[in-house]
């Protein structure tokens, strides 16, 4: 089976004529028609019906045009990484969870004041999904809970972010200074989508249960922070996120930090154990420089009792350099 093989039947589901397919390969009509033959006899299946005037796919050629475009794809990628290897401008590809949290955004721009030849490629990804793709060579280095990281994947925390919840400015919490995690008990909670924040959500589930509720979540999900913000507009839920979340600056919102306990929900940098890329260390150096200067590592008060599952009391990286 050739890579060519696997083109032309895909040019061809598309367009399910022999001419414009030809047209497209820039090959004769003849020379398609031959390979996808040779195809068929290979896989020992028929890939089309054929009629004078017609051209349709046949059940095995549904199937097999899934598997044919995933493997073009992944040839198509592997052929890009080549080309990036030796590009003569650096790229960074990096996964960020919602462009709504400003964390990356903003070590990002720390990094292009210190290497404005690096171009940067963002990809918006849950946790879960940057682990695969730290796994597969897609991303260079993400950010996120480091809660359950997978062996290959090496974290550094950079950020102790405070929890609080996001209200209407018209809401009984707005008034006070801070919000204790108990008088969630009475609302709402809104979590984020589960593939796009499991962490999250989890960790605020822990943190209520960790204050003796069981929280009432709200049956609707969102896939991001400005999708939460218009829910909590709409008086219809209350929304906990971290204060770095662009939203809890939202017209018409009021953020305030929980309390009792004070938490501060961990944010990691997340990269393959084996890259060893100096772009990444330079992520990694602008990460540190700017937590050091903002702040970002100190905290007022911690939780008497830690939070089940929570990674704050403890800074842990599997890297050689200290926090």
């Amino acid at each position: 089976m050739e890579l060519r093989q696997l083109r032309y039947f895909v040019t061809l589901a598309e367009e399910l004529h022999f001419g414009r397919a030809a047209a497209r390969e820039h090959i004769v009509q003849s020379a398609l028609s031959q390979q996808v033959q040779r195809l068929e006899r290979e896989l020992g299946v028929r890939l089309l019906d054929r009629s004078t005037h017609h051209v349709d796919l046949t059940p095995a050629g549904v199937a097999f045009l899934v598997e044919a475009r995933q493997i073009l794809d992944h040839v198509g990628r592997a052929k890009q990484v080549a080309r990036n290897a030796v590009a003569v401008t650096p790229t960074l590809r990096v996964g960020i969870i919602d462009a709504g949290y400003d964390s990356m955004p903003q070590i990002l721009r720390e990094l292009q004041r210190a290497h404005p030849d690096v171009t940067i490629h963002q990809v918006e990804a849950g946790t879960p999904e940057q682990y695969r793709q730290l796994a597969d060579g897609r991303l260079d280095i993400g950010i996120g809970h480091a809660s359950q990281v997978p062996h290959e994947v090496t974290f550094e925390l950079i950020r102790l972010d405070p929890l609080g919840v996001l209200v209407p400015d018209d809401h009984r919490f707005a008034g006070l200074d801070a919000v204790p995690v108990a008088a969630l008990a009475d609302e709402l909670l809104l979590l984020g989508e589960e593939a796009q924040t499991p962490e999250l959500n989890q960790f605020v589930i822990e943190l209520c249960r960790s204050a003796g509720l069981a929280p009432t979540i709200y049956e609707g999900t969102v896939e991001s922070t400005r999708a939460a913000a218009d829910l909590v507009l709409q008086h219809r839920c209350v929304h906990c996120i971290p204060s770095s979340s662009r939203t809890s600056n939202r017209p018409g919102t009021t953020w305030r930090p929980l309390t009792d306990p004070v938490t501060y929900y961990p944010w990691s940098l997340l990269w393959h154990n084996a890259n060893s890329s100096p772009h990444i260390a330079a992520v990694i150096d602008s990460a540190r420089q700017l937590a050091q200067r903002l702040g970002w590592l100190q905290s007022v008060a911690r939780p008497t009792e830690p939070i089940p599952g929570e990674d704050v009391p403890t800074v842990t990286s599997r890297s050689d350099e200290p926090v």
